[in-house]
């Protein structure tokens, strides 16, 4: 009877820590996907950025090309 006990305590701790196990997966998941957010937000705006320096360079060549020769 001793055995059945201790194995039941054993397995009752396992249980306690599956689940703490568990929830700390969920927060790890949560984290997960904000940070998936935030790095589709950084991309965006990296791609904004670029499509506006590649405007302003094209506006240099414009006037570079406009300039009366030298």
């Amino acid at each position: 009877m001793e055995d059945f006990e201790t194995i039941a305590q054993e397995v009752s701790v396992l249980g306690q820590r599956v689940s703490s196990l568990e929830q700390r997966l969920q927060h790890v998941e949560e984290v997960n996907a904000g940070l998936e957010e935030a790095a589709l937000t950084t991309a965006r705006a990296l791609q904004e950025i670029s499509m506006h320096w590649d405007r302003v360079y094209e506006a240099m060549r414009r006037k570079e090309m406009t300039k009366p020769d030298e």
